[in-house]
């Protein structure tokens, strides 16, 4: 059993003003027929025993002890329908009075003895429902009738949301989202074609012919542009995707579901589910090392991870589309367009040493095959990273100027010397923890610190702004490199029931013991919380970043359900993989005795950035969030680093640079546009109108920018805010050394 910290940062939300209203997959799912789907969805024996064991784990490990009983089944009825039809597009109101009447009130009640019809019962109808929808907005695109002048809007506010009630209603709800789809489309294409005309400035007015090289060109099925066509193939699509669901999925919905009515942090995990969570946790994988994402049927190549085997090999790129995946040296290619990308991804990964063919399609057409031999994978670009900056003086002695300090060679310090670790997770594979060799967080971020020391830093910062958490042990392990001593975090309960433990840095050595400053955001989670709130207790650095951190003060711990049928032997057995239950076992507590539950960890200097306005995002938003009480402080040491006075210092200096940055200036702006914008319940369906909003905030740009963060990777990368936070570092590191030589 492995203690957890919720790892938050696939929780990303879009910061486009527009594209807050982007839905997930199943929302968007239309086509003329329904597809063949195979056998229809109906509970199994395994289904059932999965069920039951889940249920008695819920009850007898979860914090909060409650039973499972009408209540827990009246919220996991709310939170099933939301799981699959979150904007209330696809549901009758008629539905969701029969099903209310049918499962309301028992459906938790049921799991607890097996039966998991409802789960099955609701989807059914739910696909029938989509094919219906579908069936609309595939004559609406063959009529192509829309008018962008006239002046209505799409409703995104949430809580006005309505199932509809009759046809009328059904077929105006589906003409406003194909409308918005396509504005969505439009803009896509705009700026796509922005980037290709930037990057065509930069490279040269030179063309490639996509038939060079021998090339297959793809077909025009393949590289259809127009919104109108795109949608009529993303509906087909997607519905095609949705009768594929399988029974592994609908219940990892359904029961996890059931676990959401207990808190927003435990879940069900399905085998795949389970399996791509070790793997991102422990940062390896057998494999090509690519990071794939699904879209509008195809899957799509969205990172090449450094030092992989596609990387070695050198064809596969970014935004290829895999389209045929063969194994070995001579077997068939199989057509995997439409499929769903977990059952893809199954495909490409293998054992070390064979041989994956894929077939894939770039952006200019060119169809070809590529062979790429699997081999272990180290996530590199999701493990800590670092780069280290001299900010020396200008002329002037106002600002500063910034120069690379290399890492493979020694060079002469020309001013205040600054480390940045970005760390995007506190990752531990399991080998590490069992002396196998294996990586960790705390591992990586002691060795960067030692070459820190060995290149003469001055002082260090550490980047958990996009960190939605991991690993609590690791957190432990991480926070005592600053500190000697002392309790590091409090967990309750505990082995002394309501008394709280206290979990203590075990190592009486400090690798760090200059000055340091933690950033975090609205995203920094769990974990992240713990190292912040622990180096703010302390008065060890100092925590810059949005006003306070995501709020998670749980812990999770993984349990498989095998384990619990079975037993420890047996569990090891592929046979009898069954996924496994993440639950919330406990509360955790700063040293000070506060809990970051709801409130977060709080930054001593707060800089504008998008994240601390973004909806939905923090633990507050969520569905049923647990509340903690305070407990006693535990023991631990005070350091001077930090005082009323130091914090007064840094914040005036770092606010004057704000005022006079353009870059802050329009992130405010942004900010403020945002805010006003959330006033506003609705989307404008008039081109002009859904344009004009759409640049005032500059998204794409935006949201780039943040997914690039949240997916992890890339490694340190300065911009206006970065530079920010090393400056604040030079202010603090100044200061404490002008009182050290007092």
């Amino acid at each position: 059993m492995t203690k957890i910290n919720d790892k938050r940062s696939a929780r990303y939300v879009s910061l486009s003003l527009i594209l807050i209203l982007a839905v997930s997959a199943c929302c968007s799912a239309c086509g003329a027929a329904a597809p063949d789907d195979g056998e229809a969805l109906a509970p199994t024996t395994r289904d059932k025993q999965i069920a039951t064991s889940f249920a008695r784990l819920l009850e007898g490990r979860h914090v909060s002890k409650i039973k499972i009983d009408e209540a827990v089944s009246e919220r996991s009825f709310e939170l099933f329908l939301k799981a699959i039809d979150p904007t209330k597009l696809y549901f009758n109101q008629s539905d969701v009075e029969l099903f209310a009447a049918q499962y309301a009130k028992t459906m938790a009640l049921q799991a607890k003895t097996g039966v998991v019809t409802p789960a099955f019962d609701m989807y059914r109808v739910y696909l029938e429902r989509v094919d219906e929808r579908c069936a609309i907005a595939d004559k609406l695109l063959e009529e192509n009738q829309f008018d962008f002048t006239v002046d209505e809007e799409l409703v995104r506010d949430k809580k006005a949301l309505t199932y509809p009630k009759t046809q009328e209603e059904v077929v105006d709800r589906m003409r406003k989202r194909v409308k918005f789809e396509i504005l969505s489309l439009e803009a896509e294409e705009r700026d796509k074609n922005k980037d290709a005309e930037e990057k065509k400035a930069q490279d040269g007015d030179s063309e490639q012919n996509p038939a060079e090289d021998g090339a297959e060109t793809a077909s025009p099925s393949d590289r259809a542009d127009d919104p109108i066509s795109k949608l009529k193939r993303r509906y087909h699509t997607l519905q095609k995707r949705l009768h594929q669901t399988s029974n592994d999925d609908l219940l990892e919905i359904y029961l996890t579901a059931i676990a959401n009515a207990y808190d927003p942090h435990s879940t069900y995990m399905s085998p795949k589910s389970y399996e791509n969570f070790m793997i991102q946790i422990g940062l390896n994988l057998e494999g090509i090392g690519a990071t794939l994402q699904w879209d509008d049927g195809y899957t799509v190549v969205k990172r090449i991870v450094k030092g992989s085997p596609a990387e070695k090999q050198g064809e596969l790129k970014e935004e290829d589309k895999i389209v045929g995946v063969g194994q070995g040296e001579d077997g068939p290619i199989e057509d995997v367009v439409d499929m769903k990308l977990t059952d893809v991804v199954d495909k490409i990964r293998g054992k070390g040493g064979t041989v994956v063919r894929l077939q894939v399609v770039s952006p200019d057409g060119k169809k070809k095959l590529i062979s790429i031999v699997r081999e272990k994978v180290d996530l590199e670009d999701s493990a800590a990273q670092s780069a280290i900056f001299d900010l020396k003086p200008t002329a002037e002695g106002g600002d500063v100027e910034f120069v690379d300090v290399p890492k493979d060679q020694k060079s002469e310090k020309v001013g205040v010397r600054v480390g940045v670790i970005d760390l995007p997770s506190f990752y531990l594979d399991m080998k590490a923890k069992n002396g196998e060799g294996g990586r960790s967080a705390s591992d990586d971020v002691r060795a960067i610190l030692n070459e820190f020391n060995a290149k003469d830093v001055d002082a260090c910062v550490v980047d958990l702004r996009f960190n939605g958490g991991g690993s609590l042990p690791e957190a432990v392990m991480l926070t005592g490199l600053f500190i000697k001593t002392g309790a590091v975090v409090q967990t309750k309960p505990s082995e002394f029931g309501d008394r709280p433990r206290a979990l203590t840095d075990p190592d009486p050595g400090i690798v760090w013991s200059k000055p340091l400053v933690v950033l975090t955001s609205r995203l920094s989670a769990s974990a992240s919380e713990i190292f912040a709130g622990a180096i703010r207790d302390y008065r060890r650095g100092i925590i810059v970043g949005d006003e306070t951190t995501h709020g998670k003060g749980s812990v999770q711990s993984m349990m498989e359900i095998s384990n619990a049928i079975f037993g420890s032997l047996l569990s090891s057995r592929k046979s009898s993989n069954l996924g496994a239950v993440k639950l919330t076992i406990q509360g955790y507590y700063l040293p000070s005795g506060v809990s970051p539950q709801l409130q977060g960890v709080h930054s001593d200097v707060i800089l504008p950035q998008f994240t601390s306005v973004l909806e939905d995002i923090a633990e507050s938003d969520l569905d049923y969030p647990l509340s903690f009480d305070k407990v006693e402080p535990a023991k631990y040491p005070v350091f001077s680093n930090v005082d009323p006075d130091i914090v007064k210092q840094v914040t005036d200096r770092s606010a004057a640079r704000v005022a006079a940055s353009e870059d802050f200036q329009e992130e405010l702006r942004k900010i403020a546009l945002y805010r006003d914008s959330k006033l506003r319940k609705a989307t404008p369906l008039n081109r002009e109108k859904y344009f004009a909003e759409l640049d005032k905030l500059n998204s794409k740009e935006e949201t780039d920018k943040m997914e690039e963060s949240v997916l992890g990777g890339g490694g340190v990368k300065r911009d206006y805010y970065l530079d920010e936070a090393m400056k604040i570092t030079k202010d603090y590191a100044d200061i404490l050394s002008i009182r050290s030589a007092l």
